[in-house]
């Protein structure tokens, strides 16, 4: 049997706002045709809807929703096209302010960022509230970057004095002795995405200072023994490829005043296959921890370009391998 179909009508009373919602060129109108199926028609600040009555009913509410976030100044981007239509998908009663407009850090370019997701928007509450956690889950899910956004807006208010970003230099079927040139140069690579989100958010300038300075270090884990960790915002990436006793050394390297965010993918452990995976353990043994939080993402939760999420449910439903 055919879908029940229906058109229906929304008039937004600025034209002005009416055009930040449509996009240049109408382009957030067509990302919704795109991942609706219904057809949007526009005239002046009138919208209609036709389609499948879900979809209409579905659309009609992210535009209405959309449209009340840009009268409170927020930015939509077309990005934010694509995470309102999957989280409205999820929960139709799900309200986008209450996710997107927790402001974590204005980048230097002055974007927003905020969570995309109901899982990002747990994981910032959890940092907010414990001193170490664990957000644990597929790649391109903000793991990493709303850590490092925390990070900086923590270091910028004064909360901490200095933030440490490390991951173990461990990658599948290669060793730092096999690479060339010097210490610095072969961990180069294992720390560039560390770096990528610090020049995103503070610009190349300020960031390449404040490392210079020592107010911000990316180093390997390696570089941690012995250490003790005070006033700091400390992030360990990639933990999956962690052993044991890294990881064992790592949480004990914490002092007073610091917070911890480890971040990993449990699928993704390149460790040698008589070793257990030290993110694994822990999420095991430090599970009812008071003041440990522990964040899951799945590929709903994935920020990336709509392709990514696609790409890791083939894999996932992929039995041959």
């Amino acid at each position: 049997m055919a879908a029940a179909q229906e058109k229906r009508e929304l008039r937004f009373d600025d034209n002005e706002l009416a055009g930040v919602l449509y996009g240049d060129l109408n382009k957030n109108l067509q990302i919704l045709e795109n991942g609706t199926g219904v057809k949007i028609n526009t005239r002046g600040s009138a919208v209609t809807i036709s389609g499948p009555t879900h979809d209409v009913v579905l659309t009609e509410n992210l535009l209405t929703q959309l449209y009340g976030l840009i009268q409170t100044g927020y930015p939509v981007f077309s990005s934010d096209i694509a995470f309102g239509l999957k989280i409205l998908q999820a929960n139709a009663k799900a309200r986008l302010e209450q996710i997107f407009l927790d402001k974590v850090y204005v980048t230097t370019r002055n974007r927003v960022i905020s969570p995309k997701t109901p899982n990002q928007k747990i994981y910032i509450d959890s940092i907010r509230e414990n001193d170490v956690v664990f957000g644990i889950g597929p790649a391109g899910t903000g793991k990493t970057y709303l850590a490092v956004a925390m990070a900086v807006s923590a270091l910028v208010n004064g909360t901490v004095r200095s933030i440490i970003l490390t991951r173990p230099a461990v990658e599948a079927g290669e060793k730092l002795g096999f690479l060339p040139g010097d210490l610095a140069q072969k961990v180069d690579p294992y720390l560039r995405p560390l770096n990528d989100a610090l020049i995103d958010m503070l610009g190349t300038e300020k960031a390449f200072d404040m490392i210079d300075q020592g107010t911000i270090e990316i180093a390997p884990l390696a570089f941690m023994r012995g250490r003790t960790l005070s006033n700091a915002f400390i992030i360990l990436d990639e933990a999956q490829n962690t052993t044991r006793e890294q990881m064992k050394m790592f949480l004990t390297r914490i002092g007073f005043d610091s917070q911890a965010v480890i971040t990993g993918d449990v699928t993704q452990v390149d460790l040698p296959t008589n070793q257990q995976s030290g993110l694994v353990q822990a999420r095991e043994l430090l599970q009812n921890v008071k003041g440990i939080g522990f964040c899951s993402f799945s590929k709903a939760d994935v920020v990336r370009h709509p392709l990514v999420q696609k790409i890791i449910q083939a894999y996932e439903s992929d039995q041959s391998g």
